[in-house]
């Protein structure tokens, strides 16, 4: 392709960023600033869908690329995408253990009655979608109102502080096998290696876990719909605070050194014969396993992903038929980041490539006229 170098426009370009800023406060005077907090918890599956797709789990930093943005989630995500790439890495943390996540909600599909109980937590999946009409002239006082009044109708039954994992009595009956998520490699570094097909498939789950929501959502639909054979379950949807232990820099000990929100989701698809079998009795064909984990509250990313890592096990294994079991298909088209930088490049000067594709229609139509007199 070719480019032309802009000269000049220096204030043309401030103009502009300015008129973008105009757009933010264009309230005016009586306008008041978007508080971080506010955005944090009001816009709250926006946030986690932020915190998500930017690859960085930091609530006040994710907060602020929101209100920068003015909401548009690929800008967002950028930019606290680029904001990770200038830090440092200090050190790596352990493999953990998602069943010591303190959770706010948990379900399962697959059984009426789990170990622990389903816990419905904060969802909109059982309610009605009518507009509530009541909220667009929500004074303050009738918001702190509503808060005080819910808080006070917080249960005070004492919850456990964790809850077994579904799938694990279906390992125990012999009905799935024991295989890490993560594979048995290591986990890929998506953020300092090139994805080089064929990949691990850790390496297509930290792709995925940073993927665009929507992306992962339209191939796992067209999954859904025929265009491949997964046909899944959810065996369990866990959504809640998984804490991050890092070694003692002196000790090596593991501590405590904060928390993180995360949704997980294990879906349990057509059963196979088992191939990696170290006993009889794991020679026995099985359900196969899909898994999907980000961070952040957001059960439609987690749940695609699951899908999307199922089809993808078995187009690496018997071939792709359909282009969500493709790894190079899906993997190469669901980062927001690098398909908004595509789609946006278009609008960058391109007046020698177009100008060398007039050039050449021009001499196409004359040679036609010529033949034709």
């Amino acid at each position: 392709m070719g480019y032309v170098a802009i000269k000049g426009g220096g204030r043309a370009i401030q103009n502009a960023a300015e008129a973008l800023e105009l757009l933010r406060v264009q309230q005016g005077e009586s306008g008041l600033p978007l508080n971080i907090e506010q955005i944090e918890n009001q816009l709250y599956f926006l946030h986690s869908r932020i915190v998500s797709e930017g690859g960085l789990y930091h609530p006040q930093l994710a907060a602020l690329a929101i209100k920068q943005s003015l909401g548009d989630t690929l800008e967002a995500s950028f930019a606290l995408r680029a904001y990770r790439s200038t830090k440092a890495r200090l050190l790596e943390t352990p493999v953990h253990n998602t069943a010591n996540m303190r959770l706010i909600r948990r379900i399962s599909a697959s059984f009426k009655d789990i170990p622990g109980g389903q816990m419905l937590g904060p969802t909109t999946d059982y309610a009605l979608r009518l507009l509530r009409m009541e909220l667009l002239n929500e004074s303050t006082e009738q918001f702190q109102a509503v808060a005080k009044d819910l808080l006070r109708h917080v249960p005070t039954a004492t919850v456990p502080d964790s809850f077994p994992k579904v799938l694990d009595s279906l390992r125990d009956e012999g009905l799935l096998p024991n295989i890490n998520p993560a594979g048995h490699d290591g986990p890929f570094d998506i953020t300092r290696e090139p994805l080089v097909f064929p990949v691990p498939r850790s390496a297509a789950l930290a792709t995925m876990a940073r993927g665009e929501t929507g992306s992962l959502l339209a191939i796992a639909y067209s999954n859904m719909r025929g265009y491949g054979d997964v046909h899944p379950t959810v065996a369990e949807l866990r959504v809640g605070y998984l804490p991050v232990m890092l070694p003692h820099p002196i000790t090596g000990e593991l501590i405590e050194a904060g928390e993180v929100l995360m949704t997980e989701c294990e879906v349990v698809a057509m059963y196979q014969d088992n191939e990696c079998a170290t006993n009889e009795r794991n020679s026995l064909p099985s359900f196969s396993l899909g898994y999907g984990a980000c961070f952040g509250h957001n059960e439609v990313k987690a749940i695609s992903m699951a899908i999307l890592d199922r089809a993808l096990q078995k187009g690496m294994k018997d071939g792709a038929n359909n282009p969500s079991e493709d790894p190079e298909f899906v993997l190469l088209h669901i980062d927001g980041i690098d398909s908004m930088g595509f789609a946006s490049h278009y609008k960058m000067p391109h007046y020698v490539t177009f100008q060398s594709d007039m050039d050449r229609l021009r001499t196409t139509q004359s040679k036609q006229e010529s033949s034709h007199e």
